[in-house]
């Protein structure tokens, strides 16, 4: 084997520069192993990331992007211990490498674990970025406490959603914000509350919180200081908070990029194999419609969710 099928960029742009082509395999270097991809999954942002076009500022294109899989290990470094040929595994690429979407991809042991069994390779790929970036801001920055108010921004979201199931898990009492028709899904996920923000404001009379999860920026962000107690933190995944903002509320504000951890994927893994987390897929398209994959995220009303790309059946 010398060739396989992938979807890449040779310059930077959004989804009218990919190309599905042939590209070479990649030989798993010390620590790695390579994948036999099964399924993919996309975040539409991430053809605007700087990670994504170089590393420590120097191009490195032509890129594949897709940096959440599901698959099979196909070959192992030397050096590698612990995963052998066979092994069924999921993990989160680092963001500036090549990513998953293509027919194999060559990834750093510490970023995989072994998939959860009970579900899909399709469902298996769309866990590891939201998981990990909802259970490292609930447990690893909010440090949540069981019997906690946990207000979560955008409910029905990749992340959000599965940041309900998790603050739930922990026993936390969560209120979610959602901006569509979701009450009843985001109900079913845990949530105590459910405030569609399109008709009542999330801060209204007697709104205090321990703990706000904002995946939704901007706005949303600024007035969420107004409706957490003293000693209250804001962990929000859109840019880091306001300068001095905290301090004069007198909570803790935090910002963070979320990065692989294979405890942490093995224990989301036990969970959704546990039914007590669930993976909402968007839409799934081929490796051959890959670019129609990325631009289906410009189109108005797409279902809440990720779009998984389909390597192997």
């Amino acid at each position: 084997m010398s060739d396989m099928t992938a979807l890449r960029a040779h310059r930077r742009g959004g989804p009218e520069v990919l190309v599905v082509e042939p590209a070479p395999i990649p030989e798993p270097g010390p620590g790695e192993v390579l994948v036999e991809v099964h399924a993919a999954a996309i975040t539409f942002d991430e053809l605007t990331w700087d990670e994504t076009w170089q590393r420590d500022g120097a191009d490195r294109t032509p890129v594949v992007p897709s940096h959440e899989m599901s698959g099979v290990v196909a070959a192992v470094a030397d050096d590698v211990t612990g995963l052998a040929v066979g092994d069924e595994v999921y993990g989160l690429i680092p963001f500036d490498r090549d990513g998953a979407a293509a027919e194999y991809v060559g990834v750093p042991t510490a970023a995989l674990a072994p998939r959860p069994t009970t579900v899909s390779h399709v469902v298996a790929a769309a866990l590891p970025l939201a998981g990990l970036t909802a259970w490292q801001a609930l447990h690893d920055h909010a440090a949540v406490q069981p019997g906690e108010r946990v207000l979560v921004h955008g409910g029905a979201g990749g992340v959000g959603a599965l940041a309900v199931q998790l603050a739930a898990n922990a026993g936390a009492e969560v209120t979610a914000t959602v901006r569509s028709d979701a009450h009843d899904l985001v109900t079913g996920f845990g949530a105590r509350r459910v405030v569609d923000a399109r008709v009542t404001p999330f801060d209204g009379p007697d709104s205090e919180y321990d703990v706000v999860i904002d995946t939704v920026g901007g706005e949303t962000m600024e007035r969420s200081f107004d409706v957490l107690r003293p000693g209250g933190r804001l962990v929000t995944l859109s840019a880091p908070p306001p300068a001095g903002k905290a301090e004069a509320f007198e909570v803790d504000a935090m910002f963070f990029i979320v990065v692989p951890d294979r405890d942490q994927l093995r224990h989301l893994a036990t969970l959704v194999d546990q039914n007590r987390l669930h993976v909402q897929i968007a839409a799934t398209f081929p490796l051959q419609e890959g670019r129609e994959a990325f631009d289906s995220g410009r189109r108005p009303g797409r279902r809440a969710g990720k779009t998984v790309l389909t390597v192997r059946d």
